[in-house]
């Protein structure tokens, strides 16, 4: 492997549950950019942590941290946080390879922007298409009415009122700009930050975490920030596959408790109503779609 004589002030936190080969792939992606890689594993039962030995022995600046259960991504975040030695930290999903540009290009944004707390780069598919969620808008119970019953067809004559929270269909901005959120399969945060806002909310398994801590920074006065030009391929869906419909329940049980924690004072109960009736129908309906899917295939391998 290629060593940098002069690594980004980075300490590199990956939370790894089952993530295979995925996760050798990540891990070498940013190991030779920074000073260490911390990975946090939620107590794996596949070979990914053995894959890791063998493709970097003795290597001195990856740290594994082990976890006798699966503790939720939040918490292992948290872990990783706690651990790191480093000015910046950066919360890497391991379904994610980073463009040799795209770390020392987010650190030269939130080292030149003293105000932003965090910044996130362009997640891409493997064809090289945004996918949702690099940048983003935060989904208040209303935008997320908005687009559920389609409403968000009429943002061309009420774009204030039927604002569509999908930023990733807007066209690409020419630099680096301020947005809601961004995801928490890749964000730079600052230590000072982390020290001023506080930890990842353990409430929260898997899921709708990095939406209440970016809430939390922008309460706090810190600034968030996409830059379009520090490209990560991110593998979507690699770390969800084996397990769909658990990952789901945490996800709307996410949800829930995000929209309770953040609007509950904010919006009429009837709308909050309505909302909560959505996630679990919504759920629900994903849930039979899986189940349906899994009984097909047992069919077909009879």
């Amino acid at each position: 492997m290629e060593d940098n004589s002069n690594p980004l002030c980075i300490s590199v936190v990956i939370v790894n549950y089952n993530t295979g080969q995925t996760l050798v792939d990540c891990v070498e992606s940013a190991l030779p950019q920074v000073v260490e890689v911390l990975v946090v594993d939620n107590a794996s039962s596949d070979r990914s942590l053995e894959f890791c030995a063998e493709r970097f022995p003795g290597e001195a600046k990856l740290k594994i941290m082990r976890n006798a259960a699966n503790l939720g991504f939040a918490a292992a975040c948290n872990i990783g946080a706690k651990a790191a030695s480093e000015s910046h930290v950066l919360f890497l999903n391991p379904d994610c390879l980073l463009s040799r540009n795209a770390l020392p290009r987010l650190l030269h944004v939130l080292e030149t922007t003293p105000q932003a707390g965090m910044a996130g780069g362009l997640l891409i598919n493997q064809d090289g298409t945004e996918q949702a969620g690099g940048r983003r808008a935060v989904p208040t119970p209303w935008r997320s009415l908005v687009r559920a019953f389609g409403l968000y067809r009429f943002e061309r004559y009420w774009p204030r009122l039927f604002f569509d929270f999908h930023l990733h269909k807007q066209p690409l901005p020419a630099g680096p700009i301020e947005v809601e959120a961004i995801s928490g399969a890749l964000m730079l945060v600052r230590q000072e930050a982390i020290r001023d806002v506080g930890l990842w909310d353990e409430g929260y398994f898997l899921h709708c975490e990095d939406l209440d801590w970016c809430m939390r920074f922008r309460e706090k006065g810190w600034k968030i920030l996409f830059v379009p030009d520090a490209l990560v391929v991110h593998h979507k869906g690699t770390c969800s596959r084996s397990r769909p419909i658990f990952v789901e329940w945490h996800k709307h049980r996410g949800m829930m408790r995000f929209y309770r924690k953040f609007f509950r004072q904010e919006y009429p109960g009837a709308l909050m109503w309505l909302v909560a009736a959505g996630i679990w129908l919504r759920f629900g309906a994903i849930a039979a779609v899986h189940c349906m899917q899994h009984m097909g295939r047992l069919a077909q391998s009879r």
